[in-house]
């Protein structure tokens, strides 16, 4: 595999974030990355990808500025870009939340080491998978408790669900760290008294402690879909368009179909997004049929 996706995440309060936008998209485009980055007035959270020398110098620049000197940064080899090209857009959170919280009061980071270590200890904890439903489904920490929500808006419901556990140690985790820093804000809020997260998250977890406490595979937002977090979590599967080695997963954009599949880039620019030419020919006669009857 010969490139490499970096994800990354700082909050820290951005005073212009359209100027920021301009020049941190130029740099980016000059550095021949590509990606998707969100920045918002409370910071920065993205993934790029690109070669080796192209993710260092990204790194090497990001962590030379102040502000982003202690960013999140998490990364895997990839056998395919899973963006085909960058883009950068300015939002109003980061992560949608829509909640008031108060960031110096978040719960404190433990290292993968120190949560690896809950498993073996005698402490009664609470391990919260703070993302979606849909994600727990796919892979979790052994014994963890699944969000029952299906969008991070919905976190206090959770809040709500686990009330007679205020007293109790609460041990949550995300795919990178980022929600879980408003969610245990979140917590902090309504009177949780032990919170903590994992620095990192899943995927920093995943790539010291390999093969121990995570079922499962990874969620991740972009065209890989999973990312493998143990050792025998194969990322590659034949591209079911052209049959050549392929990291990228997505559903079948035909909605009869929906089915998972693998598929290159170049085939789900082929096919429209579609995991087949009979697929690709239904899509093709579902908008004719719409075009026809708009006229």
């Amino acid at each position: 595999m010969d490139h490499y996706v970096i994800q990354f995440y700082q909050y820290v309060p951005l005073k212009d974030p359209a100027a920021f936008r301009e020049e941190h998209l130029a740099f980016c485009i000059g550095l021949g990355l590509k990606g998707r980055i969100l920045v918002a007035s409370e910071g920065i959270n993205g993934s790029v990808a690109g070669s080796r020398e192209q993710v260092d110098t990204y790194i090497a620049v990001m962590r030379g500025d102040v502000r982003f000197k202690d960013m999140i940064i998490k990364e895997d080899a990839c056998h395919d870009i899973p963006f085909e090209k960058m883009v950068l857009k300015i939002k109003k959170e980061l992560v949608r939340f829509e909640q008031e919280v108060d960031l110096s009061r978040k719960g404190k980071h433990i290292s993968p080491r120190e949560f690896l270590d809950l498993y073996s200890g005698d402490e009664e904890v609470v391990i919260l998978d703070a993302r979606n439903a849909y994600e727990g489904r796919v892979g979790k920490f052994k014994d963890a408790v699944v969000s029952p929500i299906s969008t991070f808006r919905e976190f206090p419901k959770v809040a709500e669900l686990l009330k007679d556990k205020k007293d109790k140690k609460v041990v949550m985790y995300c795919t990178g760290g980022i929600r879980c820093e408003k969610a245990s804000a979140y917590l902090i809020k309504e009177g949780f008294s032990d919170v903590s997260q994992l620095r990192g998250g899943i995927l920093a977890f995943g790539k010291e402690f390999p093969d121990t406490v995570w079922e499962g595979k990874c969620f991740v937002f972009d065209k890989r879909i999973i990312s493998p977090i143990n050792t025998n979590d194969s990322s590659l599967a034949p591209c079911d368009g052209c049959g050549k080695d392929c990291d990228l997963y997505k559903n079948c954009r035909n909605n009869e179909c929906d089915r998972f599949t693998s598929i290159c880039i170049d085939c789900e620019k082929r096919l429209g997004g579609c995991c087949s030419e009979d697929c690709f020919e239904v899509l093709q006669k579902e908008r004719m049929g719409h075009q026809a009857a708009s006229t």
